[in-house]
């Protein structure tokens, strides 16, 4: 892509940027705007995904939630999350890289700060907790902004690689926040401690859950100054947000959607609901004693899903993103079958399978979400392109909202059940209008 003089937008833009031919591309400044973005974007799943490492401990501290209300709470990010993407998608040739990723990262103090001074006080309303989680949500906006924006820099063969690598280690954020937050509980760095009470047992200990939101804040302000003193914007031409309303008249951008839906949804709605989802099918609830600490292992889904999404980039630009989309969905359906019937056991011992069971469904799903992502840069025009990966992404991004609906008013076994289905129609799709001989758009 090579672009025309931009001296009218100011500083930020770069006068031209040239992408496809190899001598005149500036690979150094598409490196470094790749890592920038990257770092930022993890602090965005971050963000986006603290109330999942929060809400099934809340009880434990004081809070008196019923399963409906964190399943809700969980929720709530996603809902945000996928709402702000609609805007953030059509943001990147208006406001240009540098002021997108900056400003946007600057916002994610708001939630951390707010879920910080929350958690606190037990008798903080639950109205003020769902919409901390929906400022939670903008973590999840960002990344229909961060990513049409590195795309930009980069040439089609390596864009597979180039958002591969940003997806996926931005989607380590989510197991990072998991992971991270029931250590730094535990330790006295800012505030009083509350007491964190097993019900089952009588044992309590110390804890300081404001360390999960304060934590991150000097790395929001590092990530902050590093985008405003060494980004700067390719201009991309798009007056305004109604020029690229014209993805909307392109089937494929509907086609995409779906499958993006099935993959990057999955990964999103299962990471956001899964410590939930081990706390009610094998947790001290059901099991007493004996019963799974949910926050001992719900980070292992994001980390499979994501480290999976960061292998899966390069193998889709050497063997097609279709072929992967296939491969992903059908691994979706094959994982959601299995864990079909583990989720009614008799004995807490019956966990590891399905642990099993569910980090095939988040492999798969990474997988998937890598595939996808070369596939839309093969079948639009790059202006097109950016924007419909923000559109899909921002769809997609409904999914922690969705699972954690359905998880509140359906039971598990028809909710996996209808994971099968939709899989399946998923590949059939992906099949059809893109690998098999005479497709459409193969890629």
């Amino acid at each position: 892509m090579s672009t025309t003089n931009t001296k009218d937008r100011g500083a930020d833009w770069l006068p031209t940027w040239t992408t496809e031919d190899v001598e005149e591309w500036d690979s150094n400044r598409a490196w470094r705007t790749l890592w920038i973005t990257t770092g930022n974007l993890t602090l965005a799943f971050i963000t986006w995904f603290l109330v999942s490492a929060i809400a099934p401990k809340l009880n434990s501290i004081g809070f008196d939630l019923s399963v409906a209300q964190l399943y809700w709470l969980a929720a709530m990010p996603g809902l945000a999350g996928g709402t702000l993407r609609l805007i953030w998608t059509f943001l990147p040739p208006i406001v240009g890289t540098r002021k997108l990723v900056t400003f946007t990262t600057i916002l994610f103090v708001v939630p951390l700060i707010g879920w910080a001074l929350a958690v606190q006080n037990p008798s903080t309303p639950y109205v003020v907790l769902l919409f901390l989680g929906i400022l939670a949500g903008i973590g999840g906006g960002a990344f229909s902004g961060f990513m049409p924006s590195t795309s930009y820099f980069f040439p089609r063969e390596r864009q597979g690689t180039a958002l591969g690598i940003q997806a996926g280690i931005g989607n380590f954020g989510v197991s990072v926040v998991q992971f991270v937050t029931p250590w730094i509980i535990g330790i006295g760095l800012v505030g009083a401690s509350q007491v964190m009470v097993n019900k089952d047992t009588g044992v309590s200990r110390d804890v300081w859950f404001q360390n999960a939101g304060y934590i991150w804040v000097p790395f929001v302000l590092i990530g902050t100054a590093a985008a405003w003193i060494l980004l700067r914007s390719v201009p991309v031409q798009a007056r305004g947000i109604r020029e690229q309303f014209d993805i909307f008249h392109n089937k494929h951008t509907w086609i995409m959607t779906y499958l993006y839906v099935i993959t990057f949804g999955t990964f999103s709605g299962l990471a956001a609901a899964f410590g939930l989802m081990i706390n009610n099918i094998y947790g001290s609830a059901k099991f007493g004693a004996e019963g799974i600490d949910a926050l001992k292992y719900a980070f292992l889904g994001a980390l499979v899903g994501s480290a999976a999404r960061v292998i899966a980039g390069p193998i889709a630009d050497r063997v097609g993103g279709g072929k992967l989309t296939v491969v992903s969905t059908i691994g979706i359906a094959v994982g959601a079958l299995f864990t079909l019937g583990q989720l009614h056991p008799t004995s807490a011992a019956e966990f590891p399978t399905f642990l099993a069971g569910m980090l095939v469904i988040f492999f798969f799903a990474g997988v998937g979400n890598a595939s996808t992502f070369k596939q839309m840069p093969m079948i639009f025009e790059k202006r097109q392109a950016g924007s419909v990966i923000g559109w899909t992404s921002a769809i997609a991004a409904y999914g922690p909202f969705g699972f954690g609906i359905l998880l509140a008013s359906i039971a598990p076994t028809l909710f996996f059940a209808l994971g099968v289905v939709f899989a399946l129609i998923a590949a059939v799709i992906a099949w059809w209008y893109y690998v098999r001989p005479g497709a459409e758009k193969p890629c």
